[in-house]
């Protein structure tokens, strides 16, 4: 008797562990000490443990209600998203160091701050071209460190930082971590103080590492696709990491011979798409109980080598499994491999299981 309930996303914590054991120890050889981002997961806590396990030492989270759920691990807690002035209260109490652009928020941090008898650590960020978060006028970015650093009690300048390839696609090369290394010196010299921190950028940077060119200076990466997924720039596999931390697993609910093209096709989709069919002729096809409310189809990447996924709707997967070698009967559960936005897409939902393990 099974006693899983599909569709269900299978999380492998040894594989986690051990990806951030091999990033640490790739980042400590160049001056690096890499913040575990774990926003992957929706902070599940097992996988914080095992980034921890793994030699982390602060966790990341762009919501501060996933942060809640780890208030009492024994390591420094980052808001990765800017802050919201609605929850400074609860960005200083469940966070410690947070990602500033905005003169009105750090304002309300200092006094969230200053109401909690609490010192809140700020790391002011600086677009680099990516057009993101960011000022991106380098005296804009100047104005908030003195700001941080000068006038605002509850606060402490931690650093500079930047963000690159989440949005605009600008990687992380030696000339745009230098101008944010060459930013930082000279607002260090302005304060006359040691910043703590310059965190260049996330797993994107993990190639400009291996290959010597991170100038020296910066000393934070924000790691959660290479920790958890094994992946860097463009998807690209990290050496010596796993690519095999997550799967999902989704039940069939159907199995029939049909054609391969609708009769009399017009209409557009039930998501806003016009289809487009190859006349096959009758193949074996087979629903999956999972659909894009869940998780987009091209996120899904069969393990099984004969299985095909032709399309989905909110609430059905749609496969080809004719050449299967797998005999499959209704009931059965069939296995992918997903990309980034699947995982993050299956974490959100809630009808998507969890299970989580050393497998």
């Amino acid at each position: 008797m099974r006693t899983q309930d599909f569709p269900c996303l299978f999380v492998n914590l040894t594989v986690i562990r051990d990806n951030t054991r091999a990033m640490i120890e790739l980042c400590r050889e160049h001056g690096v000490e890499p913040i575990g981002v774990n926003k992957l997961s929706c902070e599940a806590a097992n996988v914080a443990k095992a980034m921890i396990e793994g030699g982390i030492k602060t966790i990341a989270d762009s919501r501060i209600q996933n942060l809640k759920k780890i208030e009492n691990l024994p390591v420094d807690k980052l808001l990765l998203r800017l802050p919201q002035i609605s929850m400074a209260h609860d960005i200083v109490a469940y966070s410690d160091i947070s990602l500033n652009s905005e003169e009105h928020t750090l304002r309300a941090l200092s006094a969230a701050a200053v109401a909690q008898h609490k010192k809140h650590r700020v790391i002011i960020m600086h677009d680099l071209g990516d057009l993101r978060e960011g000022c991106f006028d380098p005296r804009e970015t100047k104005r908030l460190a003195h700001l941080a650093h000068e006038e605002l009690p509850g606060l402490t300048l931690e650093g500079l930082g930047a963000n690159l390839a989440c949005y605009g696609g600008v990687e992380p090369t030696t000339e745009n971590q230098q101008r944010l290394v060459d930013l930082a010196r000279e607002i260090e010299d302005e304060l006359g103080t040691r910043l703590r921190t310059i965190s260049g950028a996330s797993s994107s940077a993990l190639f400009l590492l291996m290959n010597g060119g991170l100038p020296e200076g910066v000393n934070q990466l924000r790691l959660g696709a290479s920790l958890i997924m094994g992946f860097g720039l463009n998807d690209e596999p990290i050496p010596n990491t796993r690519q095999d931390a997550v799967r999902i697993g989704v039940e069939i609910i159907e199995l029939k011979d049909k054609p391969s093209v609708p009769e009399h096709s017009t209409a557009l989709d039930a998501m806003g798409r016009k289809p487009v069919f190859e006349n096959l002729g009758v193949h074996r096809r087979a629903l999956g109980a999972i659909g894009e409310q869940d998780v987009s189809f091209p996120q899904l990447r069969p393990l099984d080598p004969g299985v095909k996924v032709l399309g989905a709707s909110s609430d059905h997967l749609i496969l080809d499994v004719t050449n299967s070698k797998s005999g499959y009967q209704v009931g059965d559960v069939v296995y992918f491999s997903l990309g980034y936005s699947g995982v993050l897409q299956c974490m959100t939902s809630e009808y998507v299981g969890k299970q989580y393990g050393y497998f």
